[in-house]
């Protein structure tokens, strides 16, 4: 299977996961005005996935003479930010704010910097607008949380807005594939 081929899958199955992931967050978030297990647990896996499937892209890509930096910085910084995750939203939803603006901004870079790298094999403009709109909202969470405010939907509504950036990029690869085997 090419790489093409496999990046397409692994968007499909980001945007699955992150749709899920958005519709238990709105329904927990909406409910919480204080730090819940359930609400630390969700903060955690979003990132922790989001290594799982760096490491995944890592592994399918055949490129080995190319440098995978960006990649393996992407995959530290979600660990690191699961695990900021953990303790920050069980002692206060504003530190688990900013904490996930920093990750964004921080993710938003290497993603950005990713796509662009992996523009040969297709469907890589959503992912550039949504490494650049990650940056831009990791700024506003990081804001938000150091001015005490715990609003915590909108990470959901950020992972809803990534989500729709996999899709596309699944379908365009999909379509370019199909133009490819035609």
């Amino acid at each position: 299977m090419s790489y093409s081929h496999k990046l397409r899958d692994l968007y499909f199955i980001r945007f699955a996961f992150a749709i899920v992931w958005v519709g238990v967050m709105f329904v927990i978030a909406a409910k919480a005005a204080e730090p819940t297990a359930l609400l630390t647990v969700l903060l955690v896996i979003y990132p922790a996935f989001d290594a799982g499937a760096v490491l995944w892209q890592l592994r399918a890509d055949p490129e080995a003479g190319r440098s995978k930096t960006s990649e393996w910085i992407s995959v530290a910084v979600s660990v690191l930010v699961a695990i900021a995750l953990g303790i920050s939203s069980s002692i206060a939803l504003p530190a688990a704010l900013a904490v996930w603006g920093i990750w964004a901004i921080v993710a938003g870079i290497p993603q950005l910097i990713t796509a662009i790298r992996n523009r040969k094999a297709g469907g890589q403009v959503a992912q550039m607008l949504s490494g650049g709109i990650s940056v831009v909202a990791g700024s506003g969470f990081l804001l938000q949380g150091i001015q005490g405010k715990a609003m915590m939907t909108g990470p959901a509504g950020y992972a809803l807005l990534g989500a729709i950036f996999f899709l596309i990029s699944a379908i365009r690869l999909g379509i370019k594939l199909r133009k490819a085997n035609a």
